[in-house]
């Protein structure tokens, strides 16, 4: 049973629920059971796509993978979007479940970019001689390992460096549709202050200091998110932010490093 493992930063759902949609020879899919996953879960009801959930202790339960059967499945493990704040933490992590998932799977697919540096030597890292199975990482046309989910999402290095020079007057956010939903968990207010009035207030603080003036909306031409549009001028108000719009949002990346891994996969 041939098993693709996508490991990825949940503010990715979105991406992965298209590449679900889109590809008519998925058998199975498998959701890693964790604090993670309801909302994409969620989305994958609506969307009526069938899957299973199991815990990642269990894995361990699925069948030996034997490369004459056809039926092919994805296996998703989403990881905490706070794992960001420390990339020393984000590559223990990710490096764990690579080792987890392996023995189970006929390939690994990262939903992840460098992520301040950390993955960027994980394909050699985890080469054919230390596990059972390919481990590939978010590239683009150029064979670049992207820098982050951003840009991934914009089609590559050239494209993101082209997007941060035309902002780089000022600090500018750029929010992809889970970003406008997850600022709060990636910066955990929270712990800035118990008081959320006074995290507000530090963090506005904090934006004058290092100069951050803007927010801008990078349209990804997905919708499995909603009210982006609302949730960009609830940040943009919340610090009297200047909203730009970027339409370089796109799934490029995202489905040729997974039809590449499936390919992969299919001539072992």
């Amino acid at each position: 049973m041939p098993v693709m493992s996508i490991i990825s930063c949940k503010i990715m759902q979105d991406e992965i629920i298209w590449i679900l949609e889109n590809d008519s020879s998925i058998d199975e899919i498998i959701v890693v059971e964790n604090e993670n996953i309801r909302e994409f879960t969620e989305k994958l009801n609506k969307a009526t796509l069938q899957y299973r959930t199991l815990s990642l202790e269990d894995t361990s339960s699925l069948p030996e993978i034997k490369t004459e059967c056809k039926k092919y499945t994805v296996l998703i493990h989403l990881m905490e979007l706070g794992l960001h704040r420390s990339p020393k933490e984000l590559k223990i992590k990710v490096y764990e479940t690579i080792r987890t998932l392996a023995p189970f799977s006929s390939g690994i697919l990262l939903f992840y970019g460098l992520c301040g540096n950390v993955l960027g030597d994980v394909e050699k890292d985890f080469g054919q001689n230390l596990i059972s199975c390919p481990v590939r990482i978010l590239k683009d046309k150029d064979h670049r390992i992207v820098d982050d989910c951003i840009g991934a999402t914009v089609g590559g290095v050239n494209n993101y460096l082209r997007i941060l020079k035309s902002v780089s007057d000022a600090g500018t956010y750029l929010f992809t549709p889970m970003y406008s939903k997850g600022w709060r968990e990636l910066i955990q207010l929270d712990k800035l202050n118990s008081d959320p009035a006074k995290a507000l207030k530090l963090m506005k603080k904090t934006h004058e200091i290092i100069g951050y003036k803007r927010v801008a909306k990078i349209n990804t031409g997905l919708e499995y998110t909603e009210n982006f549009d609302a949730s960009i001028r609830e940040f943009a108000e919340l610090f009297d932010f200047e909203v730009l719009e970027f339409d370089d949002g796109n799934q490029k990346i995202f489905e040729d490093c997974y039809n590449e891994l499936k390919v992969e996969i299919e001539d072992k």
